[in-house]
C-alpha cells in the first residue's frame, strides 16, 4: 500500500480541518439557539407578529439563481417560520406576500408568483401540520385582483380551515395599506347611507372593524428582513402601537436565531401605547 504524497496529506488535512470547523460551528450555533430559546420562552411572547418578507430576489441573485427561484426559497422559509411560531405559541402570523404595487413588476415574475400562490394555498390546505395544529388560513387584500385560479385556491384553503381557532396565518396578497383604509371608508359610508350607522357613532373601532383584519388584534411586533427600514404600505392603521424590528438578513436566509433575536428585542422594550 503506497503512502499518500505530502500534497495529498495537506489536501486531506485541509478537508478534515474544514469538516471539523464546520462541526464546531454547527455545534456552537445549536448551543446559541438553545440559549436564546431558554432566554425568551418565559418572557412576554407577542400574540400577533406581522412580517414583511423582503429580500427574495436579492438572495437568489447572490446565489446566482433566477429571481423567481428566490420566491420558492422564500416560501420554504415561511413554512419554517410557521413552525417557530407554533413552538413559541405565537397565535397569529400575518405576512406580506404580494402588494398591489407588485402587480407592476416583470410579467414573468408576477406569473411565477401567481403559480406559487395557486399551488401553495392548496398545499397548505392539505398539509397535515395545518390540521394537527388547527391553523386557520386566510388571505387579506384585494383578492378580486388576482387570477381566478388563485382565488379558487384561496377559497379552498379558507374553507378547509375556517373552523380552526388555535392559530391563524394571514397571507396579504394584492394588499395595500392605503387601499385597505379606502375600502373601509367606503364600507362605512355605505352603512351610513343605508341607515345602519349614524355619523356621530363613527370612531376608531368602527374603522378597525371594517378593515381586512377587523376581527383580529393589532400586531404586537412588525418585523422586516433584508435591511430595509420602511413599512412599504403594510398594515398602516394596525401598526399604530406595534413594535418595529428590522433585520439585515434576506428573507430566504432568515434563521431561527434571527427570529428569536427579534422576540428578545420585543421583550426588552417597554410598550407605552402612545402614553
Amino acid at each position: 500500500m503506497s503512502l499518500a504524497s505530502r500534497d495529498e496529506q495537506r489536501a486531506y488535512g485541509g478537508i478534515e480541518i474544514r469538516g471539523f470547523s464546520k462541526a464546531v460551528s454547527e455545534a456552537a450555533y445549536r448551543a446559541y439557539e438553545r440559549k436564546l430559546f431558554n432566554e425568551i420562552k418565559n418572557g412576554p411572547i407577542p400574540k400577533h407578529i406581522a412580517i414583511i418578507m423582503d429580500g427574495n430576489r436579492r438572495s437568489a441573485q447572490k446565489l446566482g439563481l433566477d429571481p423567481t427561484m428566490g420566491h420558492v426559497l422564500g416560501k420554504n422559509k415561511l413554512e419554517e417560520v410557521m413552525e417557530w411560531c407554533i413552538e413559541l405559541n405565537i397565535r397569529i402570523l400575518t405576512v406580506y406576500a404580494f402588494s398591489t404595487e407588485n402587480i407592476m413588476r416583470d410579467e414573468k415574475e408576477v406569473k411565477a408568483l401567481m403559480n406559487l400562490f395557486q399551488e401553495n394555498f392548496r398545499k397548505a390546505a392539505d398539509d397535515p401540520r395545518i390540521h394537527k395544529h388547527k391553523i386557520k388560513i386566510r388571505a387579506i387584500g384585494e383578492i378580486s385582483m388576482l387570477p381566478q385560479e388563485v382565488q379558487e385556491s384561496i377559497r379552498y384553503a379558507e374553507e378547509r380551515t375556517k373552523d380552526y381557532d388555535q392559530y391563524q396565518y394571514n397571507i396579504a396578497v394584492a394588499y395595500g395599506g392605503r387601499q385597505e383604509i379606502v375600502s373601509a371608508i367606503r364600507e362605512i359610508a355605505q352603512q351610513v347611507k343605508d341607515g345602519k350607522l349614524a355619523v356621530e357613532d363613527i370612531d376608531e373601532t368602527t374603522v378597525s372593524k371594517n378593515l381586512f383584519t377587523g376581527d383580529l388584534p393589532d400586531p404586537d411586533l412588525i418585523l422586516r428582513t433584508s435591511g430595509e427600514e420602511r413599512i412599504s404600505n403594510f398594515l398602516l392603521w394596525q401598526l399604530a402601537y406595534a413594535e418595529l424590528y428590522f433585520s439585515d438578513v434576506y428573507w430566504p436566509e432568515f434563521r431561527k436565531i434571527d427570529f428569536m433575536r427579534a422576540i428578545r428585542s420585543f421583550q426588552r422594550r417597554k410598550r407605552r401605547f402612545g402614553k
